[in-house]
């Protein structure tokens, strides 16, 4: 997915009210730009980053620009919209890159399922094989300390009762028969495997060895992150203590 105008570079001065950011760059000087992440984004940002910044090109947007990307002092960089990952997994589907949702007919996103009211993020289909159900989660928390090995990452970033509750929708699937496919997008260049966060959410970590045990599939890829473009990467190791 390449970003289209170019992302404009800037300095992040705070977030606040969850989806707002104060910016300074040296063409437009002191602005507020959109954050399209209301989660907590934890470990994502600090105060004097580097954030890249999509134009709308529209004047009548009361926010004209959206955040994008977040470069840490690390020099890792972040995806830190939420609301690009349909569109990167299903490239990949696409490109063949992703070697577990080969060989499929056709895909359709949001489809309502399930006894608990949900929409699966993707829906492959192909009547000489059962349905596979993909529910994809975006990984960008990066845990650093003397407890977590380097490259550590881990879903979720905060309690999810939502989360909770995909996994047992994909758990009923299975058992109906389909496939179900757990998909954790890495969207930070310096997470090297994908782990649930026990810490934050025992409960999703206790949902989670279940529906690994109950035949859910639980894979993770990367992405390469750049200012002029996003696309999916390699394989990571998902590890369930």
């Amino acid at each position: 997915m390449k970003f289209s105008p170019p992302l404009e570079k800037a300095t992040l001065k705070k977030r606040y009210k969850r989806f707002l950011a104060d910016v300074h760059n040296k063409e437009h000087g002191d602005f507020t730009a959109h954050c399209p992440n209301t989660g907590s984004m934890k470990n994502c940002w600090h105060e004097g980053d580097t954030v890249w910044l999509l134009d709308s090109e529209n004047p009548k947007r009361k926010y004209r620009y959206t955040w994008v990307i977040d470069e840490t002092a690390d020099g890792d960089l972040i995806c830190i919209n939420t609301h690009l990952a349909n569109q990167i997994v299903m490239e990949g589907i696409a490109e063949n890159t992703i070697k577990q949702l080969k060989g499929y007919d056709s895909v359709r996103q949001e489809v309502k399922y399930g006894d608990e009211k949900s929409r699966i993020d993707l829906l492959l289909e192909d009547n000489k094989k059962p349905d596979c159900y993909v529910e994809i989660k975006t990984v960008t928390l990066l845990e650093q300390g003397k407890q977590f090995n380097s490259g550590a990452g881990f879903f979720p970033d905060a309690v999810s009762t939502r989360g909770q509750k995909h996994l047992r929708e994909l758990m009923v699937m299975v058992e109906q028969g389909y496939r179900a496919v757990l998909f954790f997008l890495v969207q930070h260049t310096g997470i090297k495997t994908v782990s649930p966060a026990a810490h934050i959410d025992p409960q999703y970590a206790k949902l989670l060895d279940q529906a690994a045990t109950a035949g859910v599939e639980i894979i993770a890829y990367n992405t390469h992150i750049s200012s002029a473009e996003i696309y999916l990467g390699n394989e990571l190791p998902v590890i369930i203590p």
